[in-house]
């Protein structure tokens, strides 16, 4: 499979912002419909792929324009309030194009620097499932001569349906039982084509249907050295591959939340006021006036903590010390907490402004709860409020790693 050679070419931030919202509009029309009916937005993707949005961290010598991330942020936030889905396919796109700028040999990043500009889609295989931890990978990398060999099963491997690569985390190890949270990882980049690699569309969550999160197997497949990258040098010093990786997971988060929001208002404009309440429209309730004061707030904090997050993260990308990085992650975790807390909410309030008529199947408008409560379990929000705590009291740094 080979990149799409018409990507188009992003020329600043502010061409980023239109053509994101431009595709958000088309993204919107048919989302409830692809959600109800689990339609894979293959078109949508291709869209995406073709607009250039996907380079759009790409370093200025490697050709891109190195947006910051309160740009990627905003974008990610533009796609999820019209389809969530969407905005989650691309996630590790842009968390592995981090650890290749962190990583990577300079040819590496020409050769992929430049399959992303040409339009190419990279994809995660990164979860596992069974009892051992997250942060322990049974799917190895062993080295055979001059190249490596790769052998696991990866589950929850969103995107990897569309894309080009697929960039599988593993350890590098002859024997997974052997396994365990210190064991070196690596990230292997492999063609969607590859022979050994099986794509699986078993994913069936309650919601973020059509993210094509399924499962992806590897059998002995031959990887050569210069497509295998290193990872657990990231978190040897300072580094805001994690933040990266959490704050766009929040701006999905936000979208949802700003989304279910502006659906609400819709419904509210259509419901019938309660008949105690004396008014003729059910906007004009004061109850109802409340409860939408009260979610407007809600949202628009969370869209605010995101922002702030974003330029920390951006400051520490620009001077990456023990504190700074530090202060990042700190700001990302605030702004994922208030951004999991106004997705839920907010979804959920949708329904108390629009009234009976909102809960028609037909609507789907349970989209919005689905797709928010599937989504915020990504990474629990009750260890961050541990290490902002900390934080707070004493001043304690929190750990590095892929989730913080």
């Amino acid at each position: 499979m080979s990149a799409v050679p018409t990507a188009a070419r992003i020329s600043d931030v502010d061409e980023a912002l239109r053509v994101a919202a431009t595709l958000a509009d088309g993204f919107a029309v048919g989302a409830a419909q692809r959600d109800a009916n689990r339609e894979l937005p293959h078109e949508q993707i291709r869209a995406l792929a073709a607009s250039g949005l996907l380079a759009l961290t790409v370093p200025v010598e490697y050709g891109g324009i190195a947006a910051p991330y309160g740009t990627v942020v905003e974008v990610f936030r533009i796609l999820a309030a019209a389809d969530p889905s969407i905005a989650q396919i691309p996630h590790s796109h842009f968390t592995f194009l981090e650890a290749l700028r962190s990583q990577g040999t300079d040819e590496q990043k020409r050769f992929f620097y430049g399959e992303v500009l040409a339009g190419a889609l990279l994809a995660n295989a990164q979860s596992e499932r069974g009892s051992r931890p997250m942060n322990v990978d049974t799917t190895i990398l062993r080295r055979q001569g001059d190249d490596y060999v790769l052998s696991g099963r990866k589950f929850y491997s969103t995107g990897a349906l569309f894309a080009d690569w697929i960039l599988v985390r593993a350890s590098l190890a002859d024997d997974p039982d052997a396994t365990d949270a210190s064991t070196p990882k690596a990230v292997a980049f492999v063609r969607r084509d590859t022979e050994g690699l099986t794509v699986v569309d078993d994913w069936d969550g309650m919601g973020q249907r059509t993210t094509a999160s399924g499962t992806v197997t590897l059998d002995d497949i031959v990887v050569p050295a210069s497509a295998v990258v290193p990872y657990s040098p990231i978190f040897d010093g300072p580094t805001t591959y994690g933040a990266q990786a959490q704050i766009t997971h929040a701006a999905i988060d936000v979208g949802i939340a700003t989304g279910a929001l502006a659906e609400a208002v819709l419904q509210a404009g259509r419901a019938r006021p309660h008949f105690e309440s004396g008014v003729e429209r059910a906007v004009d309730d004061p109850l109802l006036v409340q409860i939408a004061g009260e979610a407007t707030v809600t949202v628009r904090a969370a869209q605010v903590l995101l922002a702030q997050a974003a330029r920390a993260v951006d400051a520490a990308r620009a001077n990456p010390t023990e504190e700074s990085t530090a202060a990042a992650s700190i700001e990302v975790a605030t702004a994922k907490v208030a951004a999991t807390r106004a997705a839920v909410e907010t979804a959920s309030v949708l329904f108390e402004l629009g009234g009976t008529r909102s809960a028609s199947g037909s609507a789907n408008l349970s989209r919005y709860w689905r797709d928010a409560r599937t989504h915020t379990l990504h990474d629990a929000t009750r260890w961050k409020l541990q290490h902002i705590g900390r934080w707070t009291l004493s001043g304690t740094h929190p750990p590095r790693h892929g989730v913080l």
